[in-house]
């Protein structure tokens, strides 16, 4: 727990990837197959992180529910979950497309893929997509 500097991310292969709300039963799935495959992750050099507008309070009790799913007594992630409760650090990032919104005006789930030698990445909207973004890092 504490601050995350993203410098740290720079010199490698990342994904950043957002939900739009803690404890959603979509978000929770999702966040626990990128637990699955986190040792893939790593194996390439990948470092993960997430975000997402919910309190560090909030994650940190999610991250237990996404364990609970998982049937694992490990109470940590492989990745840090960033509270961004005023979407700044979404916004700075152009991971916000205005169009791509739930039917209560809420932004939908992105996923970041960046290298600074690489193209960047952005997929919105849908689920599923982590072994997708493990061919994009190495196909």
């Amino acid at each position: 727990m504490g601050k995350v500097h993203l410098c740290f991310y720079a010199c490698s292969w990342g994904i950043l990837f957002s939900h739009p709300a803690d404890f959603t039963p979509v978000c929770t799935t999702e966040l626990a197959r990128v637990v699955s495959l986190a040792p893939e992750f790593e194996r390439r050099g990948v470092k993960m992180i997430a975000l997402s507008i919910d309190s560090v309070q909030d994650h940190n009790a999610w991250i237990k529910d996404i364990q609970a799913y998982r049937d694992s007594s490990d109470k940590s992630l492989p990745y840090p979950i960033l509270a961004d409760p005023n979407r700044r650090l979404a916004v700075q990032l152009g991971m916000l497309d205005p169009k791509e919104k739930d039917g209560t005006g809420m932004p939908l789930t992105a996923r970041c893929v960046s290298n600074a030698c690489h193209p960047l990445h952005i997929w919105n909207a849908t689920s599923g997509q982590y072994e997708k973004i493990l061919r994009v890092v190495f196909g």
